[in-house]
């Protein structure tokens, strides 16, 4: 109960990181996210982009999607202009994956101090900084926490049984990994977990994949819950969220195994592997669509938006 104790407070640490580093790069540039939201997304590549450097600063593609979700419910953006967003938001969420692969682990006590110094400042670009500092520090520790518990963890008999039964079920899997992100709402705490196995030796490769392509799933529940009171083409906005992530999931589920197989090429690290298949899994569902945009709307609209 004490290794279960401890990595359920992992997650608490990795979630409370993101939230810290999200509010602190978020305060230091809101006023100008917005207004590239509003004045930039006429295009949908222009979208696409544009919610990859939004999605690479908030942290968060349920952030971004909720953002969306409310300027389109306000009428300050169209439903067509926001799907190219979210299909960016699908992208920049990776880089956080990416960046928890660097091996930081004697710097994470120093940058916490160094945040916690910068946050006792009045200058408020200083104090978020600072917070930004200590949210890094949070999700490096969380990691390191991850990685260290995962074997103990993996020594309890129905922790094993449940990882067993995963590994020979990539569809169980992927249920799980939808389930687990929306439980703690982020799929990149979900791949940070994933990550913290796969450096212990503790799970499967192809197992880790097919939790993450789930996650993507997951991770959905926020900006449905958020588009609830929203109008119609809010919702509109958060239906082509999930069909998003859902279809994409549906196209690569049979090449979860060639995935898989591209990661370990691409790094003898496998946290480092599947760091780099989320990022390829989420750049190709984005880009398969982007061409379809209009289509896509036009889909979505004829099944959600009859009243």
């Amino acid at each position: 109960m004490l290794q279960l104790s401890l990595f359920i407070l992992m997650i608490g640490l990795f979630l409370l990181g993101m939230f810290l580093l999200r509010k602190g790069l978020f305060d230091l540039s809101s006023k100008k996210l917005e207004k590239s939201l509003v004045t930039l997304t006429n295009k949908p590549w222009k979208g696409l982009l544009l919610g990859i450097v939004v999605t690479s600063i908030l942290q968060s593609s349920s952030a971004v999607s909720i953002i969306t979700i409310g300027l389109v419910a306000s009428k300050v953006l169209t439903f067509s202009q926001s799907i190219g967003v979210i299909l960016g938001a699908n992208i920049g969420t990776t880089v956080t994956a990416e960046l928890i692969t660097l091996n930081i682990d004697s710097f994470i006590l120093p940058i916490a101090i160094i945040g916690a110094i910068l946050f006792l400042f009045k200058n408020k670009t200083m104090r978020n900084s600072g917070l930004a500092l200590i949210g890094i520090a949070a999700i490096f520790g969380a990691m390191w926490g991850f990685e260290k518990l995962a074997t103990p963890l993996r020594g309890l008999a129905y922790i094993d049984k449940i990882l067993l039964m995963l590994d020979g079920n990539l569809f169980y899997a992927v249920v799980a990994g939808a389930l687990i992100a929306a439980f703690i709402q982020s799929s990149t705490a979900t791949t940070g977990i994933m990550m913290g196995f796969l450096a212990a030796g503790s799970m499967n490769l192809d197992t880790s994949v097919a939790i993450v392509l789930g996650a993507n799933i997951g991770t959905c529940l926020d900006a449905w819950l958020a588009s609830l009171g929203s109008g119609r083409e809010g919702k509109l906005t958060a239906y082509a969220h999930i069909w998003l992530n859902v279809l994409g999931v549906a196209i690569f589920y049979p090449f979860i195994g060639l995935l898989a197989t591209i990661g370990t090429h691409l790094s003898k690290y496998p946290d480092v592997q599947l760091a780099h298949i989320s990022v390829i899994f989420n750049v190709a569902s984005s880009l398969m669509i982007l061409p379809f945009t209009k289509q896509f709307a036009n889909f979505i609209e004829r099944v959600h938006g009859r009243k």
